[in-house]
């Protein structure tokens, strides 16, 4: 089954939807701010939390947010990546809460043929929401991809 896209593939202006959602768990959002040492209370306190903050109650982690929403890109967009050449523009819209489902969607904003001509560059900006429609986090990226017609390895093809 291919995973990814070349890049022919992709077209200015088409808007990606990427299934399945993912609901972030407590578990998930304590492990990943443990992990990524990440010692803010907004995300691991519950007490200072409900006292002292706005909203009430413990946030998911920002980063984890964007590290999932990327990952649902990752079969439409990047499978066949040579590399992400860079991350820019990412904005927290909203925030996110323990059990909170995410979606995404990914609209193609600019497609470049390189110089090598076995290769090209896809500009991306992908939109994060939550189980109400509500937009959590966006962003945007550049993906070199390679060019069908050149996707070869000796004389096989690509193992994808």
């Amino acid at each position: 089954m291919p995973y990814g896209r070349y890049f022919e593939e992709f077209k200015v202006g088409e808007v990606i939807k990427h299934w399945p959602g993912r609901t972030i768990t407590e578990a998930d959002d304590t492990w990943f701010s443990l992990l990524t040492m990440n010692q803010h209370p907004l995300h691991i306190d519950a007490h200072y939390t409900e006292k002292y903050t706005q909203h009430g109650q413990r946030l998911v982690n920002g980063t984890l947010v964007f590290a999932v929403g990327v990952g649902m890109t990752v079969a439409d967009i990047s499978g066949r990546a040579i590399a992400n050449l860079d991350y820019e523009r990412i904005t927290h819209d909203a925030p996110t809460f323990h059990g909170d489902t995410l979606y995404a969607e990914t609209s193609v904003l600019e497609k470049k043929e390189s110089s090598k001509g076995d290769r090209g560059v896809v500009y991306v900006e992908t939109r994060v929401t939550n189980q109400r429609g509500e937009g959590v986090m966006t962003f945007r990226r550049h993906v070199l991809l390679p060019m069908r017609h050149h996707a070869t390895l000796g004389e096989g093809k690509l193992p994808y």
